[in-house]
């Protein structure tokens, strides 16, 4: 089993949800520290590594972010031994009964998802997709002492373990977004062997799925000259196969739409079939809902570039992607910008005539 893939089934077997990454920041810290020349932690939990560029006096620099927070639930009450829990970061609740969750209480205790008997359910809900609202967490322990041991705001995250599929498919929770931090560690590799004259800004970003805070911020405080996100992006499968949707295995998809700089797109379409790496158009008539958005308006605004992973069962338990998309996604990000010249800010523009 390679380095890159043992890595990523340690980030997606931590907790670490949005505004509360602690435990998975530390992995990817520990990962970085022998791949970046500086590595820091910002105010609002966004992880910073540095990696300097060859380039003489001020160099220019690119940010790279994936976020690294979590979707899950919040504990809002203890009832008789079992817990009432909500959401954090858009979790949808049809496939919650039978989740294997671990409750942060004073200690962490594993539980599973469960929901009541059906006649107990008012009977408007007894037909349908049963809402968060009805559901519980048990975590089998008598309700004296599960009293003593969790409370309101204690975290809930999912406890499904990785799986390899057939096909080179991995299956697991908060694969949304880690495999692309996976990726962007896939890119600080490659770059330990090439050379390029830009800085380089590796950030894992917080509170991506609830706030968008951490890019806005880590933007804010480094000041690049370019940014670009990393995120997943729908992949086809059951129920999802029309033009917003991307197949496993063939490449990453690259954004497109007024949250994105064409120039950039561009740039990374000629640069990928340069490579032979497939990839797709994926456009959006908005802001992208990632990262990107925030990037590119931090500050006097920042030329930004979006690049997605394939995905299928975004924001449940057991979302699945193909490595070599992961890896795709980051050795084109390497490529990209160790082909950066100390003079490329000035040859972008945002005219479409200009980019092509």
């Amino acid at each position: 089993m390679s380095e890159n893939l043992l890595f990523l089934k340690s980030l997606i077997s931590s907790a670490g949800l949005s505004a509360y990454e602690g435990p998975v920041l530390q992995i990817i810290q520990d990962r970085w520290k022998s791949l970046v020349d500086e590595i820091s932690v910002s105010p609002l939990g966004s992880l910073h590594g540095l990696k300097r560029g060859k380039g003489k006096g001020k160099r220019p620099s690119i940010l790279v972010a994936t976020h690294m927070d979590a979707i899950g639930l919040i504990v809002t009450q203890v009832l008789d031994g079992l817990l009432k829990v909500d959401e954090i970061g858009g979790v949808d609740p049809r496939i919650l009964p039978g989740t294997p969750v671990i409750v942060h209480g004073k200690r962490a205790l594993p539980g599973v998802v469960a929901m009541p008997p059906a006649h107990t359910l008012p009977e408007e809900a007894r037909e349908k997709a049963i809402s968060l609202r009805h559901l519980i967490v048990d975590v089998g322990l008598p309700p004296a002492r599960t009293a003593r041991l969790v409370h309101p705001g204690d975290l809930v995250s999912f406890d499904t373990k990785p799986v390899d599929l057939a096909g080179e498919t991995l299956s697991g929770h908060s694969l949304d977004n880690r495999a692309s931090g996976g990726a962007l560690t896939v890119c600080l590799e490659e770059l330990q062997t090439k050379s390029h004259e830009w800085d380089i800004w590796a950030v894992a970003t917080s509170q991506e799925e609830e706030t968008l805070g951490g890019a806005a911020t880590s933007a804010f405080q480094l000041h690049p000259d370019l940014a670009v996100a990393i995120d997943v992006t729908h992949a086809k499968g059951p129920g999802a196969d029309g033009w917003e949707t991307f197949p496993l295995g063939k490449g990453p998809t690259l954004g497109w739409g007024p949250n994105l700089h064409p120039f950039l797109y561009r740039q990374f379409e000629d640069l990928a079939k340069k490579l032979e790496i497939p990839v797709a158009m994926d456009p959006s008539t908005a802001h992208s809902g990632t990262d990107a958005y925030t990037l590119q308006v931090a500050r006097e605004g920042i030329p930004t570039m979006l690049l997605g992973i394939p995905l299928r069962y975004m924001h449940t338990a057991v979302e699945v992607i193909a490595i070599k998309d992961m890896q795709r996604a980051g050795r084109l990000m390497a490529e990209f910008i160790s082909g950066l010249t100390t003079d490329f800010v000035s040859t972008i523009s945002w005219e479409e005539k200009d980019a092509a």
